[in-house]
């Protein structure tokens, strides 16, 4: 086994985000106005008990211009002062980050996954005001429990830019009897290239001033003809598994930690080292169905929590969650790839144990073709169980949208209002997809227990057209928390609600 040391080189080490050896590009471009927040209760209090930070980072959101395999983006990222934006941490670690705007819009920082008190949360207009360019703003909150989380900005459509990085919490209860580890970070791009924007994306999406980005062809529900603006064409193949369409946007690029495919990262270890692979889906729009040719994963963790281990030849990762998976290496060259579901294209990279020829891009392999499982499928490990108990109060929550007009929302009993729970309350939300989209489901604050998959620990829930899915919370962190679709382009356009304590 390697030593600590080790471990986080390659936890760290081979991973290229936003920030992170990148070649600042300042640009004179105003950009978009940032979202505007909505009414909303006063943020919970910073706790008074909180110990002195034992994690301390600075960050400075800022333009940047990034690599990604030859190609150069122009974008917006986290430069640390460590020079990598990916944080680890321990659970109970107080974690200190200060971080300065200096973007030409307002920002935010929200720490996914993570159980921490309202008011270090990262929702502008909800939990903080937002962070204007030239100001500074600190988030210290302590971080409960161990996992494979990340950090990304909540303003506008800023996370299909770079602002996005992960977040590892050691977990004291784990093994950690690995030979390597990487964490795989998934993306789809279109930011600075070509000239293109998230936000001309949601306006090609919403029909509005077109500008000269060209017509828009709507066809049936999900045809989308963009005119080739920054490389995008009609929707894919449909996956019938996802129900049929599976995201609005087509990329250009799919990366795996900062790569395409044909520039694509590659990972070395020696035959029969047990790696520990920790992914993160930090696109806005795409879904993916990934698979390690020659290899079943043995799925360890889902969304930082740990579950019963299964082994599975592939997995769907909607936007939001992660996973983390075991596998004892083979001797060869194995490619790691990621359908990018619906858009008939690719994410790529290379495990290397040995020498060999390495497989080409759009290479299939058996693993890749085999039917992909949900992360709702697995079951909880005893010690991550939701402490049992009599359901308090049910919410009904039915997502809502269209295409023409492209507009996406959900109601809660029956009201475009928020939710409300009193604390301690156990709070089933009964959620319901009527349309014809998945959407991953996302609340803040708190992890669902999912009475359908006996208890299964989640904050990011894939909803499939059609589906009803049951979600259990027990209230016990007070506060007003954002309940959204964690489709970008769907939550910028009306999917995005709260859970207030009353």
């Amino acid at each position: 086994m390697t030593n600590a040391f080790s471990r986080r080189q390659f936890l760290l080490g081979g991973l290229v985000l936003a920030g992170t050896g990148a070649v600042a590009a300042c640009t004179s471009d105003p950009g978009p106005a940032a979202s505007a927040p909505g009414p909303s209760l006063r943020p919970t209090p910073t706790p008074t008990a909180l110990g002195e930070p034992t994690v301390r980072r600075t960050l400075t959101a800022r333009p940047l211009s990034l690599d990604i395999g030859g190609i150069e983006a122009k974008t917006w990222g986290y430069v640390s002062n460590t020079g990598d934006a990916a944080i680890e941490a321990t659970a109970g670690d107080v974690l200190q980050v200060d971080i300065t705007n200096e973007l030409p819009e307002s920002t935010s920082i929200h720490w996914h996954g993570i159980a921490l008190h309202n008011a270090a949360d990262g929702v502008p207009g909800m939990t903080q005001d937002p962070i204007e360019p030239g100001e500074s703003f600190s988030y210290v909150f302590e971080v409960p429990h161990g996992g494979t989380y990340f950090y990304h900005s909540h303003s506008g459509l800023q996370l299909d830019r770079g602002l996005h990085a992960p977040l590892i919490v050691r977990d004291p209860q784990d093994a950690e009897d690995q030979d390597v580890e990487w964490t795989i970070v998934l993306d789809d791009w279109l930011d600075g290239i070509d000239g293109s924007s998230p936000e001309d994306q949601l306006t090609m999406l919403t029909g509005m001033d077109m500008g000269g980005h060209g017509n828009m062809d709507m066809g049936g529900h999900g045809g989308m003809d963009m005119g080739g603006e920054g490389g995008m064409m009609a929707h894919g193949t449909p996956d019938l598994a996802l129900g049929g369409d599976a995201g609005d946007v087509m990329y250009p690029h799919y990366l795996i930690n900062g790569r395409i495919p044909r520039a694509h990262r590659t990972f070395n270890a020696r035959p029969g080292d047990k790696a520990r692979l920790r992914f993160i889906n930090s696109g806005a729009d795409t879904i993916f169905k990934v698979a390690l040719g020659g290899h079943r994963m043995t799925v360890t963790h889902v969304d930082g929590f740990p579950v019963r281990p299964h082994d599975i030849e592939s997995f769907y990762l909607s936007m939001g969650e992660r996973v983390d998976v075991e596998v004892v290496l083979g001797d060869g060259v194995f490619p790691l790839t990621a359908l990018a579901a619906g858009k008939d294209d690719r994410a790529f990279a290379v495990i290397r144990t040995a020498a060999g020829q390495t497989p080409a891009p759009e290479t299939t392999f058996p693993e890749l073709t085999a039917p992909g499982t949900f992360l709702t499928s697995f079951e909880p490990a005893e010690r991550a169980l939701l402490p049992a108990g009599d359901v308090d109060k049910e919410t009904a929550v039915e997502l809502t949208g269209q295409m023409m007009p492209y507009q996406w929302g959900l109601r809660i009993d029956g009201a475009d209002s928020p939710g409300t729970v009193q604390e301690g309350q156990r709070l089933r939300m009964r959620m319901h997809n009527p349309t014809v989209m998945p959407h991953p489901m996302h609340l803040h604050g708190h992890t669902w227990a999912l009475p359908g998959s006996s208890g299964l620990r989640k904050d990011t829930v894939l909803i499939l057209p059609g589906e009803t899915v049951d979600a259990d919370l027990i209230a016990d962190n007070p506060g007003e928390w954002a309940f959204h679709c964690h489709n970008a382009y769907h939550q910028e356009t009306g999917m995005m609600s709260s859970l207030r304590y009353a």
